[in-house]
């Protein structure tokens, strides 16, 4: 599986949200700022995150966006389903759930454990934890 530049803007999106929480609205322009990531490029993400229902926006002078949803209770599987094309870690032969598109292949077991165990590590992963993880870098 390799995570494209969206997903990975995705991430550092929400976790600079999750961070200034307790600001209120947190501008587009302020995120690029801080991210280093085109505004316009945020907008498309914005757009792409929308079904998770996870925050709240606003128009005007004040506005922006916010998190409405808890950080705990989102995590980094939401995110890059959304943002990703495929969250297949198999070959191109396999389809999304694992099945292969021969009858009879000797390895299909060990790329259905793969997709398994990656997707239960990206959904041990909470929005929360990527905000701690990088306060403590910070100390």
């Amino acid at each position: 599986m390799k995570i494209s530049a969206k997903g990975r803007y995705a991430l550092l999106m929400l976790v600079d949200l999750a961070e200034h929480r307790d600001q209120g609205y947190t501008s587009l322009k302020e995120i690029a700022e801080r991210q280093d990531i085109s505004k316009k490029y945020l907008e498309q993400i914005v757009i792409a995150l929308n079904p998770l229902e996870i925050f709240a926006s606003t128009r005007g002078v004040q506005g922006g966006y916010k998190l409405i949803k808890d950080p705990q209770d989102i995590s980094v599987w939401d995110i890059l389903s959304l943002t990703e094309e495929s969250m297949s870690s198999s070959p191109a032969c396999l389809q999304e759930n694992g099945q292969c598109d021969k009858e009879q292949c000797a390895t299909r077991w060990v790329w259905a454990g793969l997709n398994e165990v990656t997707s239960e590590y990206l959904r041990s992963i909470s929005l929360q934890d990527m905000v701690n993880r990088a306060n403590d870098d910070q100390s």
